[in-house]
């Protein structure tokens, strides 16, 4: 399995408009996240974790050329307001892209997104069949996906596991039943905003507790704010097998 960061920051994306901090005005391109969304290629399958705002200068940026299924952790704009550029999957595959969501997502596409879904489309809409998925294990094209439901404030998340690999973002609980999914993980990448408390986030000290209990042999920390700090200055202080991720990273798992 490979694993590449399309995207490591948070909602407003680092740098943020306007902002003169140190952090947004770094030269260094560890600094400079677009947001979060992962692609994992397996088993000879491309598939991509939530498309955000980002969705089409990731995937150019990647090299990507096609696209076999599309998860959705939940229905903020910061994680499906991409939705629209599968139409050059479309194009390049000659085929509809498969979308895998749960019912709650899939009301916020539909409502977002109304011209995709319409019995009669305009010309060139994106092509797309959904696949609805619960907290429940299934199988994607060959590939086993265990879902992990999350709490990001009072709104349900869906992480994933595949393997090895378990992948969370926007959360600040998770049950003891929901835990079990992600012992032991090879590689567990998790959501840390910032240092400081936050209503929908883990702090990175709180992710970091977290990645110990759960016993993860090597965490990478992502959806990560400008707030942070510097990429450099704060992965000095990084306990063995824990790291801020980047944008562009890869990983063999």
């Amino acid at each position: 399995m490979r694993v590449t960061f399309l995207g490591t920051g948070t909602s407003q994306g680092v740098p943020v408009i306007g902002c003169p901090c140190n952090v947004c005005t770094s030269e260094d391109l560890h600094d400079k996240r677009l947001r979060s969304s992962v692609r994992i290629e397996v088993n000879g399958l491309d598939l991509v974790i939530d498309s955000g705002p980002d969705f089409r200068q990731q995937c150019l940026r990647a090299g990507m050329n096609k696209l076999d299924g599309l998860l959705f952790t939940h229905g903020h704009k910061d994680h499906v307001a991409g939705l629209d550029d599968i139409r050059g999957f479309n194009y390049s595959m000659k085929k509809h892209v498969d979308i895998y969501a749960d019912m709650r997502v899939q009301d916020t596409l539909q409502r977002e997104f109304p011209y995709v879904f319409e019995k009669v489309k305009y010309p060139g809409v994106p092509e797309l069949d959904m696949h609805i998925i619960e907290n429940k294990p299934f199988n994607l094209k060959g590939v086993e996906v265990m879902p992990i439901e999350v709490q990001h404030h009072r709104l349900p998340v869906l992480g994933f596991r595949i393997g090895g690999f378990s992948y969370i973002t926007d959360a600040n609980f998770i049950s003891e039943k929901e835990k079990e999914k992600v012992r032991g993980s090879d590689v567990l990448v998790l959501n840390a905003l910032r240092h400081e408390a936050h209503v929908s986030h883990f702090t990175l000290a709180e992710a970091i507790q977290l990645s110990d209990e759960l016993e993860a042999k090597q965490t990478y920390f992502t959806h990560i704010s400008h707030q942070m700090g510097l990429h450099q200055e704060i992965n000095q202080t990084m306990p063995a097998g824990k790291a801020l991720a980047y944008d562009q990273q890869q990983l063999r798992i």
